[in-house]
């Protein structure tokens, strides 16, 4: 008896599976998969058997990309690097987090984390009885002396958002792992194409894949690693809080990791052309780069990250405070004001009204974020042409 025309417009034929390797990578676009058997579907569940069974479980068009960041992450490592892909960059850092801290837990955290970190520890865990010290994470003295018996965490910035200050990881993970705590460094600012965290002693890297790994401001997503064993935790935490990539946002990250290195070191051959370019301006009270070799952490960067890349964001502390920060932003003519970073555009923003505004006065003070400190993330426009961008907004402060 031929089905009905509903039942045949519903169960089409079945999708080929080819024998050759597709180039672009396949976007499984499905919520679930279909079983054989009952058992199939339970043994699945219980992890018996392999496969997919519910994309917010698990999705091969995800797992691609987050293991593709893993391949990137992984060089120089012992043992193998598995990677969790998320829905964003806070969904990563705050799977992490809750993978890794219970009530009475302790945090030990640098004072000029990114401002989503900084609220989720106030705001957040805070309220579920994990506490928070906020400490100036290159003062191994003052990380040493603001561990407890009950720290299960010592956070890290590659590079700090938006001081640029670069972290001592070696260091930092000799002190968590003396106190038997898990050192998680947060390497968006830096990406793989600079500095890969578990080469030195991080137990995990989170990325906001918006950023740089992504690289085009058009998704956004992020992407925690380690062993396999933390990893399998976190995906555990993963798949009860729902922070799970989809797989369309999956595809367009997978596909900015082949061209990430490209843009990367492009990026940060720019950015220090401009943090140069702006040095002796006489508008300007501070720039803040790795590459610059008054920065403080200049000789740090060179022994940590790859040659020549020191990042892609500069700030810019002109002088007159908020009032000329905020004037500096509105009179750039190619840079943009808008938010997020790592792009193919260079972007700015104010920091303390825009991604640290979640820190009072006395936060950003402690943390070294001065009221007028704008951040330029540099694209990949030509750098003389944004040096002139710069420049020309300067000269009418």
């Amino acid at each position: 008896m031929m089905p009905g025309e509903h039942t045949r417009s519903v169960h089409t034929p079945d999708v080929p599976v080819p024998d050759q390797r597709p180039m672009g990578l396949p976007v499984y676009r499905t919520a679930a998969w279909a079983f054989g058997t009952a058992d199939e579907y339970r043994d699945l569940l219980n992890g018996t058997r392999t496969g997919y069974s519910y994309s917010r479980i698990d999705n091969p068009t995800c797992d691609a990309f987050a293991q593709g960041v893993a391949a990137l992450e992984g060089v120089n490592v012992e043992g193998p690097v598995h990677g969790q892909p998320f829905a964003s960059g806070m969904a990563a850092i705050s799977t992490v987090l809750m993978t890794l801290t219970r009530s009475g837990a302790h945090v030990v955290c640098p004072r000029e984390v990114y401002g989503g970190t900084y609220g989720l520890l106030t705001t957040v865990l805070d309220r579920f009885g994990v506490e928070t010290t906020f400490v100036d994470s290159t003062d191994l003295d003052a990380v040493r002396a603001a561990l407890r018996p009950e720290t299960t965490v010592v956070w890290g910035e590659t590079i700090a958002n938006p001081t640029m200050t670069v972290a001592d990881l070696p260091g930092l993970a000799a002190l968590a792992h003396e106190a038997g705590a898990t050192f998680v460094v947060d390497s968006t600012f830096a990406s793989p194409a600079i500095c890969r965290p578990l080469e030195h002693g991080a137990d995990i890297v989170v990325h906001s894949a918006t950023k740089y790994i992504g690289g085009h401001s058009d998704v956004t997503g992020g992407v925690a690693l380690g062993s396999p064993e933390l990893m399998g935790r976190v995906r555990h935490d993963r798949i009860d809080l729902g922070g799970s990539l989809s797989p369309d946002d999956a595809f367009l990250l997978h596909r900015g990791l082949a061209t990430l290195p490209l843009r990367v070191a492009r990026q940060c051959a720019s950015a220090l052309a401009v943090a140069t370019g702006l040095l002796d301006h006489p508008a300007v009270a501070r720039v803040d780069h790795p590459g610059l070799t008054g920065h403080r952490d200049h000789g740090l960067a060179v022994k940590l990250f790859d040659e020549g890349r020191y990042g892609a964001v500069v700030t810019v502390t002109p002088r007159g405070g908020r009032e000329a920060s905020v004037a500096l932003c509105d009179r750039l003519r190619l840079i943009r004001v808008a938010t997020s970073l790592g792009g193919t555009h260079s972007l700015v923003s104010h920091v303390a009204s825009t991604t640290h505004r979640q820190l009072d006065a006395a936060a950003l003070a402690a943390a070294g974020i001065g009221a007028g400190a704008v951040r330029i993330s540099v694209g990949l426009e030509d750098p003389e042409d944004l040096v002139a961008d710069v420049v020309q907004a300067l000269d009418t402060l």
